[in-house]
């Protein structure tokens, strides 16, 4: 902590870890700090942070309105890969990092300023998100991680020195859950979900409605996309906020996308979250269904291995990656004909597919018929089926023969060989 440092920036938002950096800041490096804010879609008073950030000591508050350059150039591509981690996470903390990461170096170097600074603490999985943006978009920046160099070891701590400094939070020792909200989801951590065995209750719902309250009569959406690409909602070409904000409405009314993960952390301790991605969930839901539609069998089957992959790299952080890039590249090329409509339908949590087009579809209903047709001969399938399973045959044979005993003893091909 005694590294000189003139200026920081911090990525500031507000809540009680970084509300308490600032003065905390002050005292033991004595620098100016200048708070950035990134609008990614949180439904917060900007005004109001802005204020108190220069309160509690910043010199200068910079607030920038990220949401459609979140959706467009980490989301969407993102959504593109299939990218899910851990089977249920659609990734939106992990995205949105990177971005934020990427502007608060921006600011660095616009202001002249030689550190910068998060509120993470040195068990999550966002301080390694920001600091490997860091390195790849600036190494040279001094980093100062406070949650890895103060003596305050919890949320009450944090509580406490915020008493003590006057700093005003919305947190309390009763309401300890943390929350991480975007344009794409909003997260819950901490406090009674930390034990895996309490069952997630509907009170801890910020966007979604629960089950029992929803709507009786289901709804139905209709996404066209371009290349992977959604483009238009009901039929209507609209912006990618304003298509973000409909889904997420719509969703959240018939209780779309609650997730209760036990995940496992890039720093390699397992943690509970709980995840309402209402909208994200119909976009990953109709794109899957519309690449069934429109990929031949090896480039869907080939491209779920790529998804995992891509999905790790996000949530690692990774982002900032020559092989991320490439990957996108690899996905560029299999979304060129993701291209048509899909119909979702919206009903009691379930979002159910009611219909899917393509002018790229690759399904033929004269191919797939029962019925007689003129492109394939029901016969031939004896052929393939004697080919598929020559295999089976021979394993069989052995058995029945007797040279091949129990399921995995290998036959003994030397036997001939051998004397009495």
């Amino acid at each position: 902590m005694t590294a000189p440092v003139r200026k920081v920036v911090l990525a500031y938002s507000g809540g009680l870890d970084t509300s308490i950096i600032i003065p905390w800041l002050k005292e033991n490096y004595g620098c100016e700090i200048i708070a950035y804010v990134a609008n990614v879609g949180q439904k917060d008073d900007f005004a109001a942070i802005k204020k108190k950030a220069l309160k509690t000591g910043a010199v200068k508050v910079v607030v920038e309105d990220l949401r459609e350059t979140f959706l467009t150039d980490f989301i969407f591509p993102t959504l593109r890969a299939g990218a899910v981690y851990e089977r249920k996470y659609l990734l939106g903390t992990s995205m949105a990092r990177p971005l934020i990461a990427q502007q608060q170096v921006k600011v660095a170097v616009e202001n002249d300023a030689g550190a910068v600074s998060h509120g993470c603490t040195g068990k999550g999985n966002d301080q390694v998100r920001f600091e490997l943006a860091y390195m790849a978009l600036d190494p040279k920046l001094q980093v100062i991680a406070p949650w890895r160099e103060w003596d305050l070891s919890s949320r009450e701590d944090a509580l406490e020195y915020a008493r003590t400094h006057g700093v005003p939070v919305a947190a309390s020792v009763e309401n300890i859950t943390s929350h991480d909200e975007n344009i794409w989801h909003i997260s819950h951590e901490g406090g009674p979900l930390e034990d895996p065995w309490n069952e997630m209750r509907d009170e801890l719902l910020k966007w979604t409605t629960p089950i029992g309250l929803t709507p009786d009569q289901p709804e139905y959406v209709e996404l066209e996309f371009e290349q992977g690409i959604p483009v238009s909602i009901n039929g209507e070409a609209v912006d990618p906020v304003t298509l973000m904000e409909q889904l997420n409405e719509s969703g959240s009314r018939h209780g779309i996308g609650v997730v209760d993960l036990v995940e496992n952390r890039v720093v390699g301790m397992k943690s509970r979250g709980i995840y309402e991605t209402p909208g994200g969930t119909i976009l990953y839901t109709a794109h899957r269904e519309l690449e069934a539609l429109t990929l031949d069998k090896s480039s869907l089957h080939y491209k779920d291995v790529i998804a995992e992959k891509y999905a790790t790299m996000v949530y690692n952080g990774e982002w900032f990656t020559p092989l991320r890039e490439s990957l996108d590249a690899f996905v560029d090329s299999f979304q060129s004909c993701v291209t048509g409509t899909v119909r979702v339908k919206l009903f009691k949590g379930h979002c159910l597919i009611a219909g899917r087009k393509s002018p790229y579809s690759l399904y033929r209903e004269d191919f797939a018929t029962f019925g007689k047709d003129d492109v394939y001969d029901q016969s031939d399938a004896e052929g393939f089926i004697n080919l598929v399973g020559l295999p089976l045959k021979v394993e069989a044979l052995l058995a029945e023969f007797g040279v091949k005993k129990g399921k995995y003893r290998a036959p003994d091909y030397f036997r001939s060989f051998k004397r009495d």
